[in-house]
């Protein structure tokens, strides 16, 4: 019989659900030392928060076959180790979604009511009904930023109590916006429409602070803004001051960018502030039913079944993931790059396996770039086995095509997206060392190896084009790591690619655009 390993607190039901087909040891607090001692006994290990899967947990593990997080993250399982064993992974990444939203939900009602200093009140013997006079959020317009999971969950009871729904989302479809029944929008014109404002997006180096003191001026003076998402989103100084000022009407907050929140002006505001300590997920329920999930997908592959929410590559032959490996890499790093250059909401991925790739599977490739296109989107909440169904979700078409005739490279992967900035192609090659190269950019050839930091433009191939670029950007002490153009014809049009040690500070892309003979320029993080 199977032994599982639970080596966090985790809800009953998830134990009872483990031991229909197991023999199930529960051993909290355990010491690393003492998980590496033990762990090579363990078909599975189901955690929380507090066991740290390391590498060396992991392969002392021999006979492991999954590791299950009763949660939403795995930030605390060496997943590449894990998949390097053949390990799958798996998490709880919808057991939350209804406790968050309707935590939103809760915060907005409260807010509009003035229920936490209406209740405070009267248990000081008070009876002052003028003092909370409220609003109704019948027939109110809500905005909602971030139409995922739990901005759908919200959008839908929302629309019950017969508010109107506006949505800023770039990285959906208008139609699927439509089928949850939002009108989608930019953000400015949810801000200056909305009397209610959710937040349902992850942070971002693109997110942080993404509702600043300029966006509240926008927002109308009887407006109300809520954060059960992630701290950091909104400027919280701005946040106090706007609300201090009357700009704004009200703001709930359940996140902070420091947690446990410190000294902050928020505190100083009365009943216009609702500020509770991150309680989302906080629901008996949805601890009950992360453990339930878990435990569920751990029976299931115990059984030989597969993972419903696997994080890795459930059920793929370790050494048919060994192969493919470097090419899969290969095609994430396309696809974050191509993602990046069509930009916001795609609608249509050409993935084309080229020469000796184009007989290889391609199901894991295709996956894997699809993965890389979604990045900017979901960051680590995208995985191999949702990557396709966020696709689906978000009206993505997807085309599959083999060109076995390309013999520039043994093998190669081509990448064509359409999106918000029009379609842009990209393809790449591994060399012999393994090293991904970047062999052409929207119909150019170029031989580059991918940086974290790089630009691309599109320009007249003219003299002193190059200097002036490498100038401007020295203005602004933008130090350029390497840089190559690639044409098709002499004084024709070319596309260069610059490597740079760090982001291109706000601002230069439309000064580049400015630089005679540039066209276009894009900026692009990996």
């Amino acid at each position: 019989m199977s032994k599982v390993l639970v080596s966090d607190p985790i809800d009953q039901a998830g134990i009872d659900i483990l031991s229909q087909v197991a023999t199930v040891d529960v051993k909290t607090n355990l010491k690393p030392a003492e998980l590496i001692e033990i762990i090579g006994e363990y078909d599975a290990l189901m955690i929380r928060s507090g066991t740290q899967v390391t590498k060396e947990i992991i392969e002392a593990g021999t006979q492991l076959k999954i590791i299950g997080r009763a949660g939403v993250g795995v930030d605390n399982v060496d997943v590449p180790a894990a998949t390097r064993q053949g390990i799958v992974v798996v998490n709880s990444p919808e057991g939350n979604t209804i406790a968050a939203a309707e935590h939103a939900l809760a915060m907005m009602l409260s807010l509009s009511r003035y229920i936490p200093d209406a209740n405070a009140s009267v248990k000081r013997n008070e009876w002052d009904r003028k003092t909370f006079v409220g609003a109704e959020v019948y027939k109110k317009t809500l905005g909602i930023v971030g139409l995922g999971k739990i901005g759908s969950h919200v959008a839908a009871v929302a629309r019950a109590m017969g508010m109107r729904l506006l949505a800023f989302d770039p990285f959906i479809s208008t139609e699927r916006a439509e089928q949850i029944g939002c009108q989608l929008v930019d953000l400015d014109l949810l801000l200056q429409q909305a009397d209610y404002i959710t937040l349902h997006i992850p942070k971002t180096p693109e997110t942080t602070h993404l509702i600043n003191a300029e966006r509240l001026a926008k927002m109308k003076p009887n407006a109300r803004i809520i954060n059960c998402a992630r701290g950091g989103i909104i400027d919280e100084d701005a946040l106090a001051d706007a609300l201090k000022e009357g700009k704004i009407a009200g703001a709930a907050l359940d996140v902070y960018e420091s947690e446990p929140l410190k000294e902050s002006k928020l505190r100083a505001i009365g009943k216009e502030v609702i500020l509770t300590p991150h309680l989302g997920a906080s629901t008996t329920e949805a601890q009950v039913n992360v453990a339930i999930d878990v435990a569920e997908q751990i029976r299931d592959v115990l059984l030989g079944l597969a993972a419903r929410s696997a994080v890795n590559i459930p059920g793929l032959n370790p050494d048919v993931l060994q192969e493919l490996k470097p090419y899969m890499q290969l095609a994430e790093t396309l696809g974050r790059l191509v993602g990046q250059l069509a930009g916001g909401r795609i609608e249509l991925l050409n993935v084309r396996l080229q020469g000796e790739l184009a007989t290889n599977k391609s199901q894991p490739l295709v996956v894997a770039a699809l993965k890389g296109l979604l990045y900017q989107a979901l960051r680590e909440r995208v995985n191999y086995v949702n990557a396709t169904i966020e696709a689906k979700e978000r009206g993505i078409r997807v085309i599959e095509t083999r060109d076995a005739s390309v013999k520039d490279y043994a093998g190669s992967l081509h990448l064509e997206a359409t999106g918000t900035l029009g379609t842009h192609s990209v393809t790449g090659a591994l060399l012999g060392d393994g090293e991904i190269y970047l062999t052409n950019i929207d119909g150019f050839p170029i031989s580059v190896p991918p940086s974290q930091y790089m630009v691309f433009t599109l320009h007249r191939d003219m003299p002193g084009i190059i200097g002036k670029l490498g100038s401007l950007l020295g203005s602004f002490n933008v130090n350029i790591a390497s840089m190559q153009v690639g044409r098709k014809i002499v004084r024709g049009d070319a596309v260069m690619t610059l490597s740079i040690d760090d982001p291109l500070p706000d601002g230069i892309l439309t000064e580049i655009i400015k630089v005679p003979g540039i066209r276009d320029a894009y900026t692009v993080t990996l």
